[in-house]
């Protein structure tokens, strides 16, 4: 009788790939998913939860995402000052319109990670976003994926 065994990552052996998508026309959501799970590293077949063993994802154009139906409008992100009374709302149409357009998409990602653990905090640290066609990270030879083409879901031309 022959026992199955699984195999466990550890940090000092994972490879980590770089790959590039570009967000123009993409639905947040959809993308954000993707994102995450490529972050996390839950698209490996040796994935383990407590190794960081996702990619390094690099993602242009973020300021020129889409929301679907009229959540441009009606989704509302809150924080709060500290202050008694210091509330803070604003709609995902005026941060798009704003001075950090890429923040969108990046608590859409931060949002999908663990909450309040380490290893999160780690993972979110190899998203790199950027507003424009160009990147700094040429040098690393990342792959393109072409997310619109992955879903026709995926991509939004309003």
């Amino acid at each position: 009788m022959t026992t199955k065994t699984t195999t466990y990552l550890k940090a000092a052996t994972v490879e980590k790939q770089w790959i590039v998508v570009d967000a123009r026309d993409a639905v947040v959501g959809r993308l954000a998913t993707f994102i995450a799970m490529r972050l996390r590293g839950k698209h490996r077949p040796d994935y383990t939860p407590n190794v960081d063993c996702g990619d390094h994802v690099v993602v242009i154009n973020a300021d020129k995402v889409k929301f679907t139906g009229r959540k441009l409008d009606q989704k509302t992100y809150y924080w709060h000052t500290g202050h008694p009374g210091g509330i803070k709302e604003r709609t995902a149409g005026k941060i798009l319109a704003g001075r950090f357009p890429e923040r969108v998409l990046e608590k859409a990602v931060e949002r999908m990670l663990p909450k309040e653990s380490p290893l999160a905090r780690k993972q979110l640290t190899h998203l790199k976003l950027y507003n424009g066609a160009e990147h700094p990270h040429e040098a690393q030879n990342p792959q393109v994926v072409d997310f619109a083409s992955m879903n026709a879901k995926n991509s939004r031309s309003q």
